[in-house]
């Protein structure tokens, strides 16, 4: 299953420089091992904010809570989730009425 997820950062202004850097360092490797094991499919930087959207992949919204839970700032972040489903032009399933 896809998830549309944007993710917001928010760092506390009183956390000592040394903890953020530390943060960080941490996040781009566990988000490197996320990449490579297909958990995160594509990711983008918002600029002009600490924030990225991406396209994440799990079994279900479970496993999703998990692998978000498993990156050192998720206690500073915001996230918004977004489950995914095939659209009928990529072979999605027919069925209900257009909308307009």
């Amino acid at each position: 299953m896809e998830f549309l997820i944007d993710i917001t950062v928010r760092l506390p202004p009183t956390l000592p420089a040394e903890e953020v850097a530390a943060l960080m360092s941490g996040e781009r490797q566990r988000g490197r091992e996320l990449l490579e094991s297909g958990a995160i499919r594509d990711i983008w930087r918002v600029p002009g904010a600490l924030r990225n959207v991406a396209i994440w992949s799990a079994q279900d919204a479970t496993e999703l809570h998990s692998l978000l839970t498993s990156l050192p700032l998720h206690r500073y972040c915001e996230v918004s989730v977004t489950p995914l489903a095939v659209h009928p032009l990529r072979g999605g399933p027919e069925g209900g009425t257009a909308r307009s």
